[in-house]
Order: C-alpha cells, then sequence, then structure tokens
C-alpha cells in the first residue's frame, strides 16, 4: 500500500480538544480503513512552545495516544509512533536545513500567526523559524504520497513540496515524493470566547474534560451579543454556539433553534442546555473508552514502541537513500 501512503501529526503540547478531533482526528479514524496510514505524536515540535517545560512531553505524549485510541484509531489498521524515538527525523531535519533558504521560511503564514497567538512563550527561536523543515523530514522519510490538511494550510505543505524540488534537482535523483494535499472539510469550532479553539487561549473543551466541566464549559460559551436580554431576538448564524449544534444537534433541533432565536422564543441558556446535552450524549462513549485506555498504560506504551519500531525500519531505508544521492557514504 506504499503508494496509498498518509503520513500526518499532531504535537502533544497538552491535551487534545474539540478542534484536534473535528479538525484531524476524525479524518484520521476514517482514512485507516483506506489508506496505509502512518500518524505520529510530533514531540521534537513541541519543543518550540515547551522547551522551558521539557518534562512535560513525556505525560502529554500519553495523554495524545490515550485521546487517538480511545477516538478510534486501531494499531492494526494504522501505525502510531513518536517522532523522538527516530533519529533519523532528527538527522534528515539537519540535512535539509543546509539547502533551504531563510526567506522561504520567513514568508511561512504560520511563523507570524503563530507568534501573535502565543504571547507568554518566546517564539522568536531557530527552532520555530525552521520547524517547516523538519516537518517536510516527517514527511518524506515515509514517501508519503499525501498529508491531510485543512485549505489554510496548503501553503504549508507547497513549502515542502518546493525543498523537496529542491533535493530531488540537486542530487539528480527523485530520492522523496512530493505529496499531494488531502484536503479536509473542517468545520468552524470556536473555543466558549469566540475565538480559535486553542490550548493557548484557555478556550478549549477537551476530550479529557469531565461531564460536570463540559456542561460548565458549554454554560459559559459567548452567545449572539445581540441579545442583551431574554426577549431579544437573535441570529444563531453570528452566534458561537449554533457551529456546534450544527455538529452535535439532530436537524430538526437545529431549525426548531433557528425559529425560536429569531423569535425570541428560546433564550440562550436553554439553548446551551441542549447542546450540552447532545455534546454529552456524542462524547460519553469516547470518553468511558478513554477511562478505559488510560488504566491500561503498559499497553499504550507497547503499542506505540512497536508502531515506532515499524516506522523505524522506513525511515533508516528513506535516511539511506537520501546519503547515497548526496553520496556522502
Amino acid at each position: 500500500m506504499a503508494g496509498n501512503r498518509i503520513l500526518s501529526g499532531m504535537q502533544p503540547s497538552g491535551p487534545l480538544h474539540l478542534g484536534n478531533y473535528h479538525g484531524a482526528l476524525k479524518n484520521w479514524v476514517s482514512m485507516q480503513d483506506s489508506f496505509d496510514c502512518f500518524f505520529f505524536i510530533a514531540d521534537l515540535h513541541s519543543l518550540t512552545t515547551l522547551y522551558e517545560d521539557p518534562q512535560l512531553l513525556k505525560k502529554y505524549s500519553f495523554e495524545v495516544a490515550v485521546d487517538w485510541l480511545s477516538s478510534g484509531l486501531d494499531p492494526e489498521k494504522c501505525t502510531l509512533f513518536v517522532q523522538s524515538e527516530i533519529p533519523e527525523h532528527a538527522e534528515l531535519h539537519l540535512i535539509l536545513s543546509m539547502m533551504v533558504p531563510v526567506p522561504w521560511l520567513e514568508r511561512n503564514p504560520t511563523y507570524k500567526e503563530k507568534q501573535d497567538e502565543v504571547k507568554n512563550i518566546d517564539m522568536s527561536s531557530y527552532g520555530f523559524l525552521g520547524y517547516p523543515v523538519l516537518q517536510t523530514a516527517d514527511i518524506v522519510l515515509y514517501k508519503a504520497n499525501a498529508v491531510p490538511v485543512g485549505i489554510d494550510q496548503v501553503p504549508h505543505l507547497e513549502l515542502s513540496r518546493e525543498i523537496i524540488r529542491r533535493f530531488n534537482k540537486l542530487y539528480k535523483k527523485k530520492v522523496f515524493i512530493e505529496p499531494e494535499a488531502k484536503i479536509s472539510d473542517v468545520p468552524k469550532l470556536n473555543g466558549i470566547d469566540g475565538r480559535k479553539m486553542s490550548k493557548s487561549y484557555n478556550n478549549a473543551i477537551f476530550l479529557s474534560d469531565s461531564e460536570k466541566d463540559i456542561t460548565k464549559k458549554v454554560k459559559g460559551m459567548l452567545t449572539d451579543p445581540a441579545r442583551g436580554r431574554r426577549v431579544d431576538p437573535g441570529d444563531p448564524e453570528v452566534c458561537n454556539l449554533f457551529p456546534m449544534h450544527k455538529i452535535y444537534s439532530p436537524i430538526e433541533m437545529q431549525d426548531e433553534i433557528i425559529s425560536a432565536c429569531k423569535k425570541a422564543e428560546i433564550g440562550c441558556g436553554d439553548c446551551k442546555q441542549k447542546l450540552a446535552d447532545n455534546l454529552l450524549k456524542s462524547m460519553l462513549p469516547k470518553m468511558e473508552k478513554r477511562k478505559e485506555v488510560a488504566a491500561k498504560p503498559k499497553e499504550v506504551y507497547e503499542i506505540l514502541r512497536a508502531g515506532t519500531e515499524k516506522a523505524r525500519e522506513v525511515a533508516r531505508a528513506t535516511l539511506l537513500e537520501a546519503k547515497t544521492a548526496m553520496k556522502i557514504i
């Protein structure tokens, strides 16, 4: 299935939230039956924000693995591994960094966006500027044919494709595959304050939250600012609740909410309660599964060990091919 290979990763920079699930994880689960999927815990990438607290990486990596398994990723159907356990990532990153012009990295849209988003950490590091090079190494080591991305991430993948073309041209051999963007239809899912759902903004609903925490967060969500009073009509399309209703509430209920909100026949508190009930109904099976998985850490680590061993065989062969093309071995 090498011609059908998918590669993607997630940073263990904290607990996974609903944005992570709907933005990537749910899509991964659906792809594992049809593609040769390699999914990795990108702990080296997480050092761009956790360099002052690297001891958190092990804890967060375990939590990410638990969230993956409880959400439906099956180690019998896909390869799950830890980036830092495969030294070929770091070595190929170093090799590629020697041939990537700095202006290519500086024009990366995420570079400025992330600096604006994360205010409490100095993001002006070489590692953060050069993370697209490490990202490229991640992709090409496994000869991935496609990388699942949202439409806003396509420019990042194009930078990787540029780096790949440069390497192949320099050494006159098509060592690395230019991956295609497998564009996912990512639903809009803001945090409880109306901004992008993010751990950095402290506005996320986490997959590891309790029923009580989830209910409390939903009840604290920002709603239509025009509804200052219960008798004021509202507009669901500008309300922060409604995108979640579109995901978690039955279509009939969505229609009822639209009509009732516009006529001020339903209050924001009632609307939040309906969302909390439907959200919990959807999440409870995963929450129960998560408790079961988290209670068996040895099994989780064994899954990652076996997947990492399999992935390293592929990575080792690719790095050897690259160094051979460069005539440095």
